[in-house]
């Protein structure tokens, strides 16, 4: 029999099973469009359709535990560190979600309780964000960030038309533009396509510290210049990109042009750990050329997947033209989302974040999630094997003159000494290990993690660095001091398990090795080998 480079997997389930004495499919004996299943025998149910609606439906418990059974296959969402989204929640939170999620959030006639709390949320963040004042601002509720970029661009785009058709000049040509760092997430960019307005990236490097450099992005903004998104936390490295600078530059430019150029803040994950974590930064509403900020309250807001936020400084930055007045649902509404209908319970989630965690429990979070970050910096670095291209773990410069001489003390506590940023990891092979050891591929990392349990990505850095590979690890709440030990430590070991291979089969070397290794070797707590009777034989062995 020849050996086959590409198989269909499906086919060959289907022609392993039994086949039946009759009615079986000309070629498999089977219906490849049913799944049969052990629950079948169990729950007295036949088998379920495959892609597409069944004629029949099954039973509550075993369509349950079929479903269960196929989600098992998911990865843990504790050990997935590639993601910025919360995973936990404490037992009253689930809770309140339960009770109400069959709750529409637009329907405010028939939950009026439940859009004050949307509301009450709104304040609570323009207050947070030092809008001038918190009763005028204005904002929603969205999906996430992505929806909530969407609606700040698209302010900002009609207010330019606005302003274009009152000085009589045309809105087409040449058309609105937008400027941010090419290290922006693809919500972004998103938003320049589907609103067709240009994006102009900004390059990034090394020296801009892989996120937007404002003097260079200064050299993108013209009259069409519809707005400059700044990030307040880079998907790839963690860096803020300063917005107070950005601000400057644009006074500068307004003073010699006349033109005005506003800033939306994009800040999905930032919008949740600066103002707790370095409430001294300059980056939000103090700053009055910042007209709009959005942040996901399912990243850092630490609430379950499903709520993001935009708020406006005031209603002038909102356009009315984008607010609809409905009045079909037994009241007078407004709406100014891309979603119409959308569930009420993870923005109750926020509230009771809100209320259960206040700002010093907030605080007291990121400085955790920061503190956790920083060791795990300072352990991959001194390994040797890794270079970090994150700061939060570096001292503002000028508070350590040397590695050996500390002005006036080092308070390694003190979050206010070290480079503000999100607690996010991004590292690479170092210099050193890349010389010494060049067959290594850095992907094979995130595959030897995979077979631990551990997600965490190997991908490129923006563009004009993407011949830069980094492997990011984002400590979230539920990423505790005992996982960053475990991490290390798997870290080191699979590396030093690469470095001792001398084929072009490393990572699977490495595989056997870690599983023999798994089996054989001592761990804490058990006893010596040797310590119980010697085994009789039998399958069931003695300790």
């Amino acid at each position: 029999m020849s050996l086959s480079k590409h198989i269909n997997p499906d086919h060959l389930v289907q022609t392993s099973q039994d086949k039946k004495l009759a009615h079986h499919h000309h070629l498999t004996g089977t219906n490849p469009n049913t799944i049969a299943h052990p629950y079948g025998g169990r729950y007295g149910t036949a088998p379920i359709a495959k892609y597409k609606l069944p004629s029949k439906g099954t039973d509550a418990d075993a369509a349950y535990q079929l479903i269960h059974d196929e989600l098992a296959l998911d990865g843990s969402p504790t050990l997935n560190l590639a993601s910025f989204v919360h995973t936990w929640m404490p037992e009253q939170a689930d809770k309140l979600m339960a009770e109400n999620q069959n709750k529409n959030l637009i329907d405010q006639d028939e939950y009026p309780m439940t859009q004050i709390i949307h509301n009450k949320c709104i304040s609570i963040l323009a207050d947070l964000w030092h809008a001038p004042n918190s009763h005028q601002a204005i904002g929603t509720a969205t999906t996430g960030s992505s929806e909530a970029i969407q609606l700040g661009g698209l302010a900002m785009k009609r207010i330019w038309q606005a302003k274009r058709k009152a000085a009589g000049k045309s809105i087409h040509e040449p058309g609105p533009n937008i400027v941010m760092g090419a290290n922006a997430q693809v919500a972004l960019e998103k938003f320049a396509r589907y609103f067709e307005v240009e994006c102009r990236l900004v390059p990034v490097s090394v020296e801009s510290k892989y996120r937007m450099d404002p003097k260079r992005a200064m050299e993108f903004v013209d009259e069409n210049t519809i707005g400059v998104f700044v990030i307040m936390g880079s998907t790839y490295t963690g860096h803020y990109e300063p917005v107070k600078e950005m601000s400057d530059l644009l006074d500068e430019y307004e003073a010699k042009t006349g033109h005005s150029v506003p800033i939306h803040v994009d800040g999905a994950s930032g919008g949740f750990i600066a103002p707790f974590a370095t409430p001294k930064l300059l980056w939000d509403f103090k700053i009055p050329r910042v007209v709009s900020i959005n942040t996901s309250g399912h990243k850092f807001g630490l609430a379950y997947v499903g709520v993001g936020w935009v708020v406006w400084r005031d209603k002038a930055h909102l356009p009315k033209d984008l607010i609809f007045e409905l009045h079909y649902l037994g009241s007078v509404e407004y709406s100014f989302s891309l979603n119409f209908s959308r569930p009420a319970a993870p923005i109750i989630a926020q509230y009771f974040n809100f209320l259960h965690l206040g700002f010093e429990g907030y605080r007291a979070v990121a400085l955790q999630d920061l503190k956790n970050a920083r060791t795990l910096s300072r352990a991959l670095e001194k390994s040797g094997f890794y270079t970090v291209l994150s700061d939060i773990h570096r001292p503002i410069p000028g508070l350590i003159t040397d590695a050996k001489q500390v002005v006036g003390g080092f308070d390694e506590e003190n979050i206010e000494n070290y480079e503000p940023g999100l607690p996010v990891v991004s590292f690479r092979f170092s210099d050193e290990f890349q010389a010494k050891y060049p067959e290594i591929q850095q992907k094979w990392i995130q595959l030897l993690l995979r077979a631990r349990g551990w997600i965490v990505p190997n991908y490129e850095l923006a563009p004009d660095l993407q011949q830069v590979q980094i492997l990011r690890v984002v400590v979230r709440e539920s990423f505790t001091e005992v996982l960053v030990d475990r991490l290390v430590s798997d870290i080191v070991e699979v590396t030093e398990d690469l470095m001792k291979q001398d084929s072009p089969s490393h990572a699977l070397n490495a595989l056997a090795a870690h599983h023999h290794n798994n089996n054989t070797k001592k761990h804490e707590g058990q006893l010596e080998e040797g310590s119980g009777s010697k085994s009789s034989g039998t399958y069931a062995k003695q300790c």
